[in-house]
């Protein structure tokens, strides 16, 4: 059974209104996923979402990082953002397989907007970073980063090719899954992934309508 994981961290934008909204898309448009598992130190009730609890409290983007920890699902897992939207058929993403989503502005590197393994796959990467937080989450720690941002993606793609492994692209195994949103576009989709300030509670048309009715 494929296990669709995404991390909410309180005190932010996100709530669990964005994690019901996530996991109604799912449901409607990739039910492929048997499960939906949302890390978080949140107080979480959302229906047909397991609420797991966060274990380290690293800050920001950083605890996406506990979605590779050993134990959490086994079968194919699939890393996901809170504002992803889904408004078509998405079921290729819970195929097998490591792959993961390339990273818009950084090209050849991935991001970990959509980060795809099998069971425990990726708990050494999981490993290796817990052992030395600190030392990962400094800047310049993998080496530069050509658009100036240091997160959880930089590390994880540091410790593969550092592993001599290298994900698929999810743009190139599925053409046409996978979309940007545009504000200039009405339609988008089946896999719609916001980057800069657009988020899809700002967003218009048939993707807010999409968001709004999941």
């Amino acid at each position: 059974m494929a296990t669709l994981v995404t991390v909410l961290k309180a005190g932010g934008r996100y709530d669990a209104r964005w994690v019901a909204r996530l996991a109604g898309g799912v449901r409607r448009h990739a039910p492929a996923f048997g499960r939906v598992i949302c890390l978080t130190d949140a107080d979480l009730a959302v229906p047909g979402v397991e609420a797991v609890p966060l274990r380290h409290g690293w800050p920001t983007w950083w605890s996406k990082m506990e979605a590779l920890r050993p134990g959490l699902a086994q079968g194919p897992i699939l890393l996901c953002d809170l504002d992803t939207v889904f408004t078509g058929p998405a079921d290729a993403l819970a195929e097998p397989g490591l792959a993961a989503m390339e990273d818009y502005f950084h090209k050849g590197h991935l991001s970990s907007a959509l980060l795809r393994w099998d069971g425990d796959d990726l708990a050494g990467v999981y490993a290796a970073f817990a052992a030395d937080p600190g030392r990962w989450m400094a800047p310049g720690s993998c080496g530069a980063v050509p658009n100036a941002v240091h997160g959880d993606q930089v590390f994880i793609d540091h410790w593969l090719q550092k592993e001599g492994r290298r994900p698929a692209f999810l743009q190139r195994l599925y053409p046409g899954l996978l979309d940007f949103y545009d504000p200039r576009r009405a339609d988008h989709g089946p896999v719609v992934i916001f980057i800069g300030e657009s988020k899809p509670d700002t967003a218009s048309g048939p993707v807010q309508a999409a968001w709004e009715g999941a």
